[in-house]
């Protein structure tokens, strides 16, 4: 007896062919209903097992908990008090959020803010507009707010300390210098690679965009300087529109908050890079003050070459005390009456650093590693509650909303609608870095695409400029001219790179697929984020400016070669992509080079090896406490018992 594809067993029975077989597997957690094709009909299983297999479609959590109908009524409340909770504590984990934001950015300013606004306030290096450029990145990093960039940079050219021709490079490099925050954000989702994947390339996006704009329009505008010819027509005409008031919105929920951890008063930086002599601290001790002028007497010993007789001179001051002609000049010492102000501090200010003596770099380094704390803190949690609202339907609809596109013949308007909600979003919060530092972790979890946040990020850089144009409003006198034309030129650059790289289709993808490689390098090599952090951020600026003191020489010198060497390395590249054939059979691949010049495996075990070291060295500090602290208990328990023997 048999069965065809069949097998018998001895008691005549025969098992079923694996045609026959229906095997029913118990419910999974991942699910991927997002693969379609183009016409908008469910994939095959094949396509599905491949859109599985792609890190940057983030799959979906089913929703394993009983529907609503299965509910007894104290379940019900249940879950509605679940669900409120959970909001409340979403809601105030992102205030936490936002304001360890505004401390991280009080920290670098008390850690480097001096000595920025130094640098900036050297007229001849911003001569050189990469120069100004790197100083301008430099300078927004420590600061950590281009919006204090812009306010230094205005009070410098209402000093006449520099021009605006001269101070256009510094607001580009403003531009970059603000998005270290998404990276930041960024690295606290190492833990999960894809995660980190999403949410390292949704950092960098607004980065590669920065710098490809940067890229190409500071020689377009050292050339025919277009930025400065048009602001300053428009600030010409809207400087007699008067003066606006100064809009809060944002900061009047979090201020109550973080003024009551720290207060600075960021006049000092513009009075540094005015070129003023400043030795106060950043940190605002006093509150209250109360500033008379009043006069005194000074006496000095001068020589007047112009005057060949005392009587002129007594003529001209009323209080000369001596008076001699030497050579047919005249060498006098006088008296004038001089006015000073006298600051009399009425009320000290009420924040947790207002009575600590301690330096600003101090302080500094205290707040940076708290608020640090509390930013990875808020964000671990934010993304875990999250991950457990984030099911089944709720996760479906949430995603169809945000990542909607509009039917067609209008589907190509979607993005620019995302550009102007991320403009009005980010006026609304007053910052792009808290605007897209927010998204960065809904990238990771894959609420939000990539290629949603692309257009989201850059009405976040035209948003935050529309808050420096209302800012700028404020000012009166000498600094409302320079002010408003600064603003507009930030304006004017970003809605510049805007045009170029987002309406064509082709030059689109290439900050997307930039920040996809970075984000593919990322996820394998997890050290990267912090070289990429340093590199692109502190190490290049830094290096750039070095090369400032050199002049045109050391330029071409250096940075000639590279450009040659990069710019060959990038037509290769494509080539090799899109026409091998074209390139020699040695260049159709980078195979021929040693394995360190084309690849991060070698320094892959080094770096993990630190890793681990510093891990090791962790554990042995926590390990060595615990035993110190068990150790201690054990003498104290020892103690006890024999005082109560003894008693």
């Amino acid at each position: 007896m048999s069965k065809q594809n069949g097998v018998v067993l001895q008691n005549g029975h025969s098992l079923p062919s694996s045609d026959q077989i229906k095997v029913e597997l118990p419910s999974t957690k991942i699910e991927n209903k997002d693969s379609q094709n183009r016409n908008g009909s469910v994939s095959t299983d094949v396509a599905g097992d491949m859109a599985e297999d792609d890190p940057w479609n983030a799959p979906e959590l089913l929703d394993d908990s009983p529907k609503w109908s299965e509910l007894t009524g104290q379940e019900k409340v249940l879950r509605v008090l679940k669900g409120f909770t959970k909001l409340a504590l979403i809601i105030g984990l992102l205030y936490l959020f936002i304001c360890s934001l505004d401390f991280l950015s009080a920290s670098f300013r008390l850690i480097g803010g001096k000595g920025a606004s130094q640098a900036m306030a050297n007229s001849d290096l911003l001569k050189n507009p990469v120069a100004g450029l790197m100083i301008g990145v430099l300078v927004t990093v420590l600061v950590q707010s281009s919006s204090t960039s812009t306010s230094i940079i205005v009070s410098m050219v209402a000093s006449n300390i520099i021009t605006v021709e001269m101070s256009i490079p510094l607001i580009m490099g403003a531009n970059i210098g603000t998005s270290i925050t998404n990276t930041i954000v960024a690295m606290a989702q190492a833990g999960d690679r894809n995660e980190f994947r999403r949410a390292f390339a949704a950092a960098t996006v607004l980065d590669m965009f920065n710098w490809l704009t940067v890229i190409v329009l500071l020689p377009i505008e050292v050339a025919t300087k277009y930025l400065l010819w048009l602001t300053s027509h428009i600030a010409r005409h809207v400087e007699h529109l008067g003066k606006s008031k100064n809009i809060e919105l944002l900061v009047v929920l979090t201020k109550p908050f973080t003024k009551r951890i720290i207060q600075l008063d960021t006049t000092l930086l513009e009075e540094t890079a005015a070129g003023l002599d400043v030795s106060g601290s950043l940190v605002q001790r006093w509150c209250q003050k109360n500033v008379t002028q009043v006069s005194y007497n000074e006496t000095k010993s001068e020589l007047f070459p112009n005057l060949t007789d005392c009587n002129q001179l007594r003529k001209q001051y009323a209080n000369v005390i001596s008076c001699q002609v030497v050579d047919s000049k005249v060498n006098a010492t006088i008296e004038q009456e001089r006015m000073m102000n006298v600051t009399v501090n009425l009320e000290r200010c009420k924040h947790l650093f207002a009575k600590v003596e301690l330096s600003d770099a101090v302080i500094g380094i205290i707040l940076l590693v708290c608020s640090l704390f509390v930013l990875c803190v808020c964000l671990i949690f934010i993304v875990k509650i999250l991950h457990t609202v984030m099911k089944g339907g709720t996760a479906r609809m949430i995603k169809r909303i945000v990542n909607a596109t509009f039917p067609k013949p209008f589907g190509f308007l979607t993005g620019y609608v995302a550009i102007l909600v991320g403009t009005a979003l980010t006026f609304l919060v007053q910052s792009s870095s808290i605007f897209t530092s927010t998204l960065t972790p809904l990238v990771g979890i894959g609420v939000i695409t990539l290629e949603r946040m692309y257009p989201l990020t850059l009405g976040a850089n035209i948003g935050t400029t529309a808050t420096a144009i209302l800012a700028a409003m404020t000012a009166s006198g000498r600094s409302l001219a320079p002010a408003l034309q600064i603003a507009f030129c930030h304006l004017f650059f970003n809605i510049s790179g805007i045009l170029i790289w987002y309406p064509i289709p082709v030059l689109r993808r290439i900050p997307l697929n930039l920040s996809k490689k970075l984000g593919n390098i990322t996820a394998k090599y997890r050290w990267f984020a912090l070289v990429y952090l340093f590199g692109m951020f502190l190490a290049l600026p830094a290096l750039t400016f070095g090369i400032s003191f050199g002049g045109w020489p050391a330029w071409v010198g250096v940075f000639g070669p590279l450009g040659l060497l990069l710019l060959f390395v990038v037509v290769v590249n494509i080539l090799q992509a899109k026409y091998p054939r074209v390139l020699p059979e040695k260049l159709q691949s980078w195979d021929f080079l040693p394995l360190w010049m084309r690849s991060l495996k070698p320094y892959d075990k080094p770096m993990t090896a630190m890793s681990n070291a510093v891990g090791k060295f962790k554990r042995k500090l926590c390990c060595g406490h615990k035993r110190k602290l068990a150790e201690l208990k054990a003498e104290t328990n020892l103690a006890m018992t024999k005082s109560t023997e003894t008693l």
